[in-house]
């Protein structure tokens, strides 16, 4: 995680991911569904910090998002790249 704010200088894309990683950690499939200005209002970012974040999670592969359609609320899968199944 020393790899997203030193390397990629995004503090707010490991707030999201802490943020995101506590929210599913009790659920079975480790995601939750929110929208970018609820994680916005939780996290204290601007809903753009949010953006910029989960596109940065996902194209380095720490997270999954899915929408049903282009309107829906996204659910987005935490991943844990360094954990060996």
């Amino acid at each position: 995680m020393n790899d997203l704010v030193s390397h990629d200088r995004s503090p707010s894309a490991f707030v999201v991911y802490a943020f995101l990683w506590a929210s599913a950690a009790g659920t079975r499939t480790r995601s939750v569904r929110i929208s970018h200005k609820g994680i916005a209002d939780l996290t204290g970012l601007s809903k753009s910090a949010v953006q910029g974040a989960i596109r940065l999670l996902n194209r380095r592969k720490l997270l999954r998002t899915a929408h049903d359609s282009r309107t829906a609320t996204p659910e987005h899968f935490v991943l844990r790249p360094w954990l060996k199944r």
